[in-house]
């Protein structure tokens, strides 16, 4: 019988969850589907413009910023 491990891909995306997001690998590559996708609704929900050219990391970052000045994200 073998020894149950735990799956690597999980620990690295758990990993992922807490770095900043300028320092990821692929921070500079452009922002992901559900990112857009996402983020278009914040920015509707605020009132501001949606730019589709961020990369990864930015638009991690305006997610974060637009989750607090919507209220979306947050613990009630």
């Amino acid at each position: 019988m073998t020894n149950r491990t735990e799956d690597p891909s999980h620990n690295d995306q758990a990993s992922n969850l807490e770095k900043d997001p300028n320092d990821w690998a692929t921070g500079d590559e452009s922002m992901t589907g559900a990112q857009a996708s996402y983020l278009r609704t914040l920015c509707e929900e605020a009132g501001v413009d949606f730019d589709d050219s961020l990369t990864k990391a930015d638009a991690s970052k305006m997610i974060d910023e637009l989750q607090h000045k919507t209220g979306r994200g947050e613990n009630h």
